[in-house]
């Protein structure tokens, strides 16, 4: 019987988990995810904006972002996700202006300098009926960019715990803190276990003969840490970015709790390109100042916040939202810091990993029996692109022919 040991707990570690302990031919109880964050989903998965795109993507990745995106709308109409996670139709909208509003810096998820709107590729004419909540100044321009029905919101913290809930009620093993320290291969040269240690040092060997790594950021470090004879490498680096969820200060339960979301991608000239989310429940999500320059942490929960970068997010919130007081009238929910990994080409990485890019004279059991597998390197799309990612893999895995064309998304 064939073992599958999943390595990285967020959001696409969980979505191949959700759809692999969904088919026939694998068993639940087979599947193992090992997580090292004593806290669940501190980082990319939980913390993230949770905007969702159809159809904002280059040609490689389109298939897998139209996929996703459908089978977002499909797991929210069956699950209740708008109660459960928040999920919501959105509109996206990009906010012009001509003068600094906002002062600092920061490296954008897809372009440098530039604002995440640009990937959408639609524009509609004439400012936009935008949302009450946003102060739009004179000399500005608020554009429609989002096709109708082609854009939608989540809270992805809470949609990852539905996943991880629905893997560990069909039986899926959890394993929470522990570290993959090695793998071992049986008397044929296969892969036949991973040995994992858990927060109080007990080491313990898992079976496994399919071996699939979605550990984001940290997905280069778990590849050499347990193949460090291979001189392939996994070519994901981590882009932290700093984010504030807050209260919206006009949101009333009465008479907004049936409207439907909107997004906001606003430029300046200084590099800096805020994001700007609303939630179902009178939440705001506010995010884009990025840097290369914070170190990856051990762990996801060894962060440490940078406060000139969250005063920052919150003197550009108030000045979005017209609140006098600056940002001290913003209502913290939540300051964070997130790491999410980018490819330089900003494709994902989903594919196996050939026999012979993984050293030491290790082998693995042929299709569908075995394989080393990566599912990383999404960058700014990680929540939008998870399901499909989860369901290609998951499919990958068994050696079925994916749900999209993933074959440009291959290791390079």
């Amino acid at each position: 019987m064939s073992n599958t040991v999943i390595i990285g707990a967020g959001i696409v570690g969980c979505s191949t988990a959700y759809y692999l302990s969904q088919s026939p031919r694998t068993q639940a109880q087979s599947i193992h995810l090992v997580e090292s964050s004593p806290e669940l989903f501190q980082c990319a998965s939980g913390l993230a904006g949770g905007f969702l795109a159809a159809d904002w993507f280059a040609p490689s990745v389109a298939p897998l972002g139209a996929l996703s995106f459908k089978l977002h709308k499909e797991l929210a109409e069956k699950y209740n996700g708008r109660k459960r996670w928040g999920y919501s139709l959105s509109t996206g909208t990009s906010l012009s202006s001509d003068s600094d509003v906002v002062g600092g810096s920061g490296e954008d998820f897809l372009r440098n300098g530039t604002s995440r709107a640009q990937a959408s590729g639609a524009r509609a004419p004439g400012n936009a009926n935008g949302p009450e909540w946003l102060a739009v100044s004179e000399g500005s321009s608020l554009e429609v960019i989002s096709r109708e029905n082609s854009t939608a919101q989540i809270d992805p913290l809470r949609f990852s715990h539905f996943l991880l809930d629905e893997c560990r009620s069909r039986g899926v093993q959890f394993h929470q803190p522990a570290r993959a320290l090695s793998v071992s291969k049986d008397v044929k040269g296969q892969l036949a276990s991973v040995r994992i240690c858990t927060a109080d040092g007990t080491e313990t060997d898992l079976p496994c003969t399919r071996l699939v790594i979605t550990a984001g950021s940290w997905a280069p470090k778990v590849f050499s840490t347990l193949f460090p004879s291979s001189k392939a490498r996994i070519p994901i680096a981590p882009l932290a970015g700093h984010a504030l969820l807050f209260r919206n200060p006009t949101y009333n339960a009465a008479t907004d709790a049936d409207k439907d979301c909107y997004a906001v991608f606003a430029t300046d000239t200084l590099g800096f390109s805020p994001e700007l989310f609303s939630r179902l429940g009178g939440e705001l999500y506010i995010a884009g100042l990025n840097t290369t320059q914070i170190k990856l942490p051990e762990v996801a929960t060894d962060i440490e916040i940078n406060e000139t970068a969250i005063n920052q997010l919150r003197d550009c919130a108030a000045v979005m939202l017209g609140l006098e007081g600056g940002g001290e009238a913003i209502e913290v929910l939540r300051a964070s810091l997130c790491f999410r990994p980018v490819t330089s080409s900003g494709r994902p990485i989903i594919a196996r990993v050939p026999d012979e890019k993984l050293g030491g004279g290790l082998t693995t059991r042929p299709a569908a029996e075995g394989g080393v597998f990566v599912a990383a390197g999404h960058g700014a799309w990680g929540i939008s692109q998870a399901p499909g990612t989860g369901l290609c893999m998951a499919e990958l895995i068994e050696g079925q022919t994916p749900s999209a064309n993933i074959t440009p998304l291959s290791l390079p």
